[in-house]
């Protein structure tokens, strides 16, 4: 088994999450916490595939009671850790910031306006921006789902993000036909609102090829559903029950209770997997 494949893992530490975005595509939802002894087991697997780093998500890893503690062990493998999350209330800032400096880099979400608005959320960049500057990261992206964006929006969130010093990444908003549908827009009208965004973007960022690509990616993907490549990802995925996964929407995986050989099993077997435009927005350029 090649133990240079997989360089970093996504761990999940709750199968819930109280944000509740309109446009969400998470994989899981469940009740609950990933367990300490889970995550002890899947840390040593991981580990043992060759796996150098992991990153802390959501549901909201603030939420968890021994964040801490998850963070904690990981160094005990050698494992560095980050983080993203969507904290904004004093207790979820506050969770954070007691734990920053244990940490290598702090992803904050925010949406857009009009991402907002469509998704129903509270998540605006000001607030980001405000998490960001309270808990003092030795590393930080925003990282902004946007939708029907104004110039006026993306020179406000220039000059926010340069003048707290973080990083900046984007993801547009994806909706699946149902979701378009519920939004009550047309497939072309989406199309032409995620260009008509794109466009905005390139006027006040320096976007460069790697994001150009992805974009084109995505629309490709959409105009021909049928022509999606095999999973390449160097990305593992562990689930808040303990699942090991080449990808958050695979059908297959296998539990890191299994043996150490039904892991490397699994591992070692190719791909089924295929990509689609809910995973190639987590794994991007």
């Amino acid at each position: 088994m090649s133990t240079l494949r997989f360089r970093t893992a996504l761990v999940s530490t709750a199968g819930h999450c109280a944000v509740a975005c309109g446009f969400c595509f998470r994989a899981d939802r469940a009740h609950g916490f990933l367990d300490v002894a889970t995550y002890t087991r899947s840390l040593s697997r991981l580990r043992e595939i060759g796996v150098e780093s992991i990153c802390l998500t959501g549901g909201e890893p603030t939420h968890h009671p021994e964040l801490r503690q998850l963070i904690r062990l990981a160094h005990q493998f050698g494992l560095p850790v980050s983080v993203v999350t969507s904290a904004r209330t004093e207790a979820e800032v506050t969770a954070l910031a007691e734990v920053v400096h244990l940490v290598e880099n702090v992803t904050v979400s925010a949406d857009s306006r009009g991402a907002m608005k469509l998704g129903r959320t509270k998540r605006c960049v000001g607030s980001g921006i405000n998490t960001l500057l309270t808990i003092d990261a030795p590393a930080s992206v925003l990282h902004v789902s946007y939708w029907d964006l104004t110039d006026d929006e993306c020179r406000e969130l220039a000059r926010l993000v340069a003048e707290a010093g973080t990083e900046l990444q984007f993801s547009p908003v994806l909706l699946d036909g149902h979701a378009i549908h519920r939004a009550r827009m047309t497939v072309a009208g989406y199309e032409e609102r995620q260009q008509l965004d794109a466009a905005v973007l390139e006027r006040h960022f320096n976007l460069g090829d790697g994001f150009r690509d992805y974009l084109a990616h995505l629309r490709s993907m959409r105009s021909s559903p049928g022509c999606r490549h095999l999973c390449q990802s160097r990305a593992l995925y562990v689930s808040a029950e303990g699942q090991l996964r080449r990808c958050p929407y695979s059908e297959v995986g296998v539990s890191t209770h299994q043996p150490r050989s039904d892991v490397r099993e699994f591992l070692v077997r190719p791909t089924t997997d295929r990509v689609t435009t809910e995973c190639a927005a987590i794994c991007r350029p």
